[in-house]
């Protein structure tokens, strides 16, 4: 009887329980229901977003958008007739994986083959484009509202879905752009090629920064609906777009087999806008085939704050306010999509994508060291701009001086230092720069290669100094007798002109124990040598025609074998350019040896010294590559050959990088070795 008196005691309670957690439970969904009145998600309108990862404007890969909402980036609206979901992006916030642009846009967890089936389709409107950047920009203004992205391999993109809009213009243009699946392990020269759907394709572009081409006639206007469907079937993608009022397009693109697999086949478009850049690759034969690929959906800001020196293409220089949203967004410096309606099939062979999140979500927020960027760091030591030393380069990085950035295609080092620092005991000047810690003799030999560009010069000096503007990017340093340097490259731009000049100096090995009278011979690459100067403090010369733009890209190597320097110059658009040079057999022996160039310019200061016969023979040697400023704020008046008279606000780095008064140089490749036979 107890046992039985317990066991109803237990049931009671049981029951009591489940009424009242029962009621808690619909108490809730009353609770959800009233709220849902006030709150429309935007899983509510588009009810399909359990199959898509959220990317948001500030990085944060927010997972499946499910009763989700975030006001400054992702959110339902009504535009007086019905519920729409906002998408919103500003031109800089955190972007995702290597990307040089922010995004709110979904990413589907599901990759699929191209041979299988999928399709997706969407009907939308574009509310606002950024209204700043540079008009020769091809992606400044525009915005991405559709893809397909590959998750695997070089993660490039068959299918990106384009809405551009010049300031002033009341349309815009809808096109969509191929992007090749580049053969081989290099991904930097890859392109897009572009179709116009409504008004343009993507390469017409401004004639200057402010100067836009005539208004599209058949384009979309701001707040204009319009629809796409990609359907992908047998590896082919099959595109229509329409909008009421305009002309249905349809377009085929065979994902599984090139049209663009040799040199001869790349269409002029490509030649006029990416070649110049250097973006001028292959694709492989098959294509996307055996890649996985998904879709995604919203809007992918395709105008970013970076400088169009890096990246003509794809970095439009627009105002980003230091990343600052409100500021953003209050003066039209974003993008915002509105979706009305959108579906999604896919195979039911699709598989999850969750590799492609791991390998990207934060990535941006990740160092990246230029260790893993250049892999011969090992062999350098290097010295700051601050007067820092470090030794062991491996995982190592500065913000104010050595770190890695992004191009829009590519990782580079970045070598930076003010005009005013801490240098090394015998030098005016500061640097960023490696150190070779091998040594070596001209007999034993050595090589060196780089693929730079120049960033910055200071703009501020005195023209009448031959160091004025400039920074050298690539030297050997000699680390016996006198310490003198036998090769010098260097990168100087005059301000005002749009070109400068790479050229190369010997300096001699001073014959005897006074080192006063060494001076360097200057031999010009593409633009003038060293010799060319200006009239008066802020007289400049004539700009180069055949000079080398800021951010443009040339490559030198440098072989010393058997004694003899062999130096070769290179860069798209200009004539490869080669250079021998004895080092240990000397052609300035007597005075009647000195160029005329070293009498104008050296002698009239005292340096008018001879070199010995051997030169640089027997002694030991080793490679600098880096940023080496050649303009310091010391008097012109003590040496009119080097010292620039520049800004240097009392040493105040952070103020002289505020005042455009330093150097910055990125690399993207470097090699360092053994010498080796010129005909190997």
């Amino acid at each position: 009887m107890k046992k039985y008196l317990t066991t109803s005691l237990s049931t009671l309670l049981i029951i009591s329980t489940f009424l009242i957690l029962n009621g808690c439970a619909n108490s809730a969904k009353e609770s959800k229901s009233t709220i849902a009145m006030d709150t429309i998600y935007a899983s509510d309108i588009i009810p399909f977003f359990q199959h898509w990862n959220l990317i948001l404007g500030n990085g944060t890969n927010a997972g499946p958008a499910i009763d989700f909402e975030q006001k400054d980036f992702f959110y339902a609206a009504n535009d007086g007739k019905k519920d729409w979901v906002v998408f919103k992006t500003p031109n800089a916030g955190n972007t995702h994986g290597t990307s040089n642009n922010t995004r709110t846009e979904l990413a589907q967890l599901k990759k699929w083959a191209p041979k299988t089936e999928a399709k997706l389709n969407a009907t939308l409107k574009v509310m606002n484009v950024a209204t700043t950047g540079d008009a020769r920009v091809a992606s400044t203004f525009s915005v991405v509202v559709g893809q397909i992205h590959s998750a695997d391999g070089h993660e490039n993109e068959p299918f990106k879905l384009f809405y551009k809009k010049f300031p002033g213009h009341t349309k815009g243009s809808v096109f969509w752009n191929y992007e090749i699946n580049t053969a081989g392990d290099d991904n930097s020269g890859r392109w897009d090629y572009s179709y116009p759907i409504w008004g343009y394709d993507f390469s017409v572009v401004g004639t200057d920064k402010n100067s836009y081409p005539p208004e599209p006639k058949d384009g979309i206007a701001l707040g204009e609906e319009f629809s796409y469907e990609i359907e992908i079937k047998d590896g082919v993608m099959h595109l229509t777009f329409t909008s009421e009022g305009h002309e249905t397009k349809t377009f085929t693109k065979n994902l599984i087999d090139s049209e663009y697999a040799k040199p001869s086949d790349m269409p002029e478009q490509v030649k006029n806008l990416f070649v110049p850049i250097g973006q001028d690759g292959v694709e492989r034969k098959e294509a996307y085939a055996n890649e996985g690929l998904f879709f995604k959906l919203g809007s992918y800001n395709q105008t970013n704050g970076k400088d169009p020196k890096l990246n003509k293409v794809w970095c439009s220089g627009a105002e980003t306010h230091n990343g600052d949203l409100e500021k953003q967004y209050a003066d039209g410096n974003y993008t915002e999509v509105w979706f009305k309606s959108a579906s999604m099939m896919i195979s039911d062979d699709a598989i999850s994508n969750a590799g492609y999140f791991a390998a990207n979500d934060g990535l941006s927020s990740k160092t990246v060291y230029p260790s893993e960027v250049i892999d011969c760091m090992d062999k350098f030591k290097m010295l700051m701009g601050d007067g820092t030393s470090v030794d062991d380069l491996i995982d190592f990085e500065h913000k104010n001086f050595f770190y890695t950035a992004i191009d829009g295609t590519r990782r580079w080092v970045v070598y930076k230092t003010p005009n005013s620092g801490v240098t090394s005991k015998n030098s005016s000047n500061t640097r960023t720069e490696l150190h070779e810690k091998r040594e070596w003799t001209p007999e034993e030999g050595g090589k060196l290669t780089g693929t730079c560009r120049v960033m910055h010069v200071s703009v501020s000096g005195d023209a009448r100094v031959a160091a004025s503007y400039s920074t050298v990017v690539g030297q050997i340093h000699s680390g016996a007798g006198h310490e003198n340097e036998p090769l010098k490259i260097f990168y100087k731009k005059f301000p005002g002109h749009e070109k400068g000049s790479v050229f190369w100096n010997y300096e001699i090995n001073t014959e005897g124990d006074d080192n006063s009278g060494r001076w360097d011979y200057s031999l010009p690459v593409w633009g003038h040598d060293m010799s060319v100067i200006g009239t008066s403090k802020n007289d400049f010369p004539e700009e180069p025609k055949d000079g080398i733009e800021l951010g443009e890209e040339f490559s030198y190597t440098v072989n010393v074998y058997n004694g003899i320097m062999y130096l070769t110059f290179k860069s798209d658009r200009h004539e490869t350019i080669t250079f021998t040079k004895n080092l240990i057999t000397s052609e300035y022996v007597k005075t009647s040896d000195r160029p005329d160039q070293v009498n104008k310019l050296f002698v009239p200061i005292g340096q008018d010294g001879t070199e010995r016969a051997s030169a640089y023979s027997n002694e030991t040697i080793y490679f600098k590559q880096g940023a080496y400023n050649q303009t310091n704020g010391k008097d012109p008046k003590k040496n009119m050959v080097w010292c620039a008279g520049a800004e240097t606000y009392d040493g105040d780095i952070q103020k002289q990088y505020e005042n455009g008064c330093y150097t910055e140089v990125w690399f993207r490749d470097t090699t360092v070795g053994p010498g080796v036979s010129p005909g190997n």
